[in-house]
């Protein structure tokens, strides 16, 4: 598992520290300050590759570079056999490559790597391996599988022509035909995934036309049509493509574990940036512990899964309130420290309160904003606690009275508050 992460002269902020939780671990923080960095950094750690450096489809997962002049450096650690091991890389700019002590670092288990944009990357110890030369890393077998979008629908090649994957459309068909094991694994999988009364079943496959051969899976919809996977919505075009990697990340690392006569790996790392990409919000606050399920059942109860999500969403991390262990998840935020010019970010392990509802954490220090209201609300409860503590004069209530009531619903709790002072006023000599 990946433990420990430390960032000199790289990425938004002059230094970053963080130290990982075993099982769960929620990265939030506005855009820009740095979520899908740490992601990336979190991938070349475990895998010593960028994914846009095996795959130059992709518009994003680029090798991080320095920030400014001076050394620059990536401190990693992993779970050893009886301690955390670190290793350290160095940005070497004459050959414009991070290098590090001679040797591959220990073997992470089975990493997934899902992107916002719909890219996916897989690093597996039976089929990926790197060596290095002269503190350069450099492949010894195919140092990664990415996929930009298009390829987890429609397969992957690599650039000698070969077949690395028949991609979602071929085998989901073809595991559908043969009706085995692989099938009934996504079976599972898209009903674990599946928001609670909208279970996603497969249907019967389709042609989708006089000039396409192919066969297409489907959906089976609520309201009982069998809709093609390609004409799905967006977030359940995710949910799918979810489900169909992790079952062929996990068959195909099982089947080469077995041409090489070895036991598969019992450590599985997912990483997944804006986990509730496209997800409506009932199906946000419940994909956290299906996933980890998945993971865990996928790799035969895996003794160690861990998983590192970035979220915009507060439906995530209120999710987590009933299954948040401190001693196996975290929970890290980034901010700006607004009391340095410039603003430096600032990476923060803050600890997990349970704070009841969505509302609360869309004020907590996850999402920083003062109300859970549109802005015009919040801005007129603002002047209004200001006159509330005689920071306004009185002569101003009307105007602000005006401004509630425009802006709040009828059963917003603000008004027992500005209610009772309205008729004290009134009610005043």
């Amino acid at each position: 598992m990946l433990r420990h992460l430390h960032l000199t002269n790289v990425g938004p902020a002059p230094e970053m520290v963080a130290e990982l939780a075993p099982r769960l671990n929620l990265i939030t923080g506005d855009n820009g300050l740095g979520k899908s960095f740490l992601l990336d950094i979190a991938w070349w750690s475990l895998t010593r590759t960028w994914p846009a450096r095996v795959n130059s489809r992709l518009v994003s997962g680029l090798m991080a570079r320095p920030r400014g002049p001076g050394p620059a450096t990536i401190e990693f650690g992993f779970d050893g056999a009886t301690k955390l091991k670190r290793y350290i890389s160095e940005f070497d700019r004459q050959a414009q490559a991070w290098v590090g002590s001679p040797g591959r670092p220990a073997n992470p288990g089975l990493v997934l790597y899902a992107q916002v944009d719909g890219s996916f990357s897989l690093w597996d110890p039976a089929r990926n391996y790197w060596r290095t030369s002269g503190n350069v890393d450099i492949a010894e077998r195919r140092p990664a599988y990415v996929f930009n979008p298009r390829e987890v629908w429609e397969g992957l090649k690599a650039d000698d022509g070969a077949q690395l994957c028949n991609g979602l459309l071929t085998d989901w068909a073809l595991w559908q035909k043969e009706g085995g094991e692989a099938f009934a694994w996504l079976v599972d999988v898209l009903r674990t995934l599946s928001p609670p009364g909208d279970e996603l079943r497969p249907g019967a496959l389709v042609r989708l036309g006089l000039d396409d051969v192919r066969d297409i899976p489907t959906i089976r919809m609520p309201y009982g049509l069998d809709v093609p996977v390609l004409h799905a919505s967006a977030g359940i075009r995710r949910v799918l493509a979810l489900s169909y990697l992790l079952v062929w990340s996990w068959q195909e690392h099982h089947r080469a574990s077995e041409q090489l006569d070895q036991p598969s790996t019992r450590q599985v790392i997912f990483l997944i940036d804006e986990i509730e990409a496209h997800l409506h919000p009932r199906w946000q606050r419940q994909i956290v512990k299906p996933l980890l399920d998945i993971v865990e059942s996928l790799a035969d109860h895996a003794a160690e899964v861990q998983i590192i999500a970035a979220t915009h969403s507060p439906l995530v991390p209120a999710s987590m309130e009933p299954l948040f262990d401190p001693e196996r998840d975290a929970w890290f935020d980034l901010d700006l420290a607004h009391d340095e010019t410039p603003p430096r970010v600032v990476l923060q392990r803050r600890p997990f309160i349970r704070r009841g509802d969505v509302a609360s954490w869309l004020t907590s220090d996850a999402f920083d904003l003062k109300e859970a209201r549109s802005l015009e609300a919040e801005e007129a409860i603002q002047q209004a606690l200001a006159l509330l503590r005689g920071q306004l004069p009185r002569d101003e209530a009307s105007r602000i009275d005006a401004a509630l009531r425009a802006t709040l619903g009828e059963q917003d709790r603000f008004w027992i508050r500005w209610s009772a002072f309205m008729e004290s006023s009134q009610g005043a000599p």
